[in-house]
């Protein structure tokens, strides 16, 4: 059991400190490419290596069962649309060297979720939660009226994220499969906006540049690694830990967005994480409960 626990921890660790770390460098050494580009490569690339994953675990015949199912199709569909949306919003935030916003996203979100859950599917929120909660709300109002602005990269990134596992909730497909399927259905989309960039003459990828080229094919593998270690973690820890172990991604990017981005952080934006950090301490004491 120690094992097991030990394992899938690692795991766990592994694949949050990718998305916080390893990710972040990564995409910001390929912003030379565009945040749409990178989202179109991101989202082709990681198709074409889950056929072979898809292939490599043999669920070929899930897959096709899944394919079955018109309904389950147009779900895929729109929670595709909200990864790429957010997979955008994340690399536009790494262009302009606003990581701040982003990783605030990603420590709102799960708890995003759980208010949507309670709204949507009726799941039950203890008092500790709904103080996470308000103080979530607490928080976005205080930016609101220090900058005179909605944050808006953290509230897409959160709301985004939030409403893809929300109906991912509601669909019974494996997490690998379920990307796999969901980047298929956005790929057609993906080629069509990239044949736009070659015709405006704004595209990195081509021929003409070779090493380039490949940086940015390495964009899937950059997103399946991660996944297919937090799912191994999942498998073997849980939910709850694993979902508290998450939280080291915006941990990570937060400082990262300081010391590496050398992005300032005012004192209206650390009075605003502030209040995240004490809602996200309630939610993972209450993860650490269930």
């Amino acid at each position: 059991m120690k094992k097991k626990l030990f394992e899938g921890s690692l795991y766990a660790v592994g694949a949050s400190l990718w998305w916080g770390v390893i990710g972040v460098i990564y995409f910001k050494f390929v912003s030379f490419a565009s945040p749409i580009e990178l989202t179109i490569h991101r989202t082709l690339w990681t198709a074409l290596l889950l056929v072979f994953t898809t292939t490599y675990f043999s669920k070929w015949q899930e897959f096709i069962k899944i394919c079955k199912s018109w309904n389950t199709l147009a779900l895929l569909f729109i929670t595709g649309l909200l990864v790429s949306i957010n997979w955008f919003t994340w690399l536009y935030s790494i262009s302009i060297n606003n990581m701040l916003d982003a990783s605030l996203g990603y420590y709102i979100f799960p708890i995003f979720s759980v208010f949507l859950g309670k709204i949507f599917l009726k799941e039950r929120v203890n008092r500790n939660k709904i103080i996470s909660i308000v103080l979530v709300f607490i928080s976005m109002v205080y930016l609101l009226i220090g900058f005179k602005n909605i944050p808006w990269i953290g509230l897409v990134v959160a709301i985004t994220f939030s409403l893809y596992t929300l109906i991912r909730k509601k669909i019974n497909v494996s997490s690998d499969l379920g990307l796999f399927i969901e980047t298929l259905l956005i790929s057609p989309i993906a080629i069509v906006l990239f044949f736009l960039l070659v015709f405006d003459n704004v595209n990195i990828f081509g021929f003409n540049n070779p090493e380039l080229s490949f940086y940015l094919f390495i964009a899937g593998f950059m997103t399946l690694v991660p996944l297919f270690m937090y799912i191994k973690g999942f498998e073997l820890i849980g939910i709850g830990p694993a979902s508290m172990i998450f939280f080291l991604t915006p941990t990570a990017q937060f400082f990262l967005s300081i010391f590496y981005l050398n992005q300032p952080l005012d004192l209206e934006k650390l009075i605003s994480f502030i209040f995240i950090w004490i809602a996200v301490l309630i939610y993972l004491n209450e993860l650490r409960k269930e």
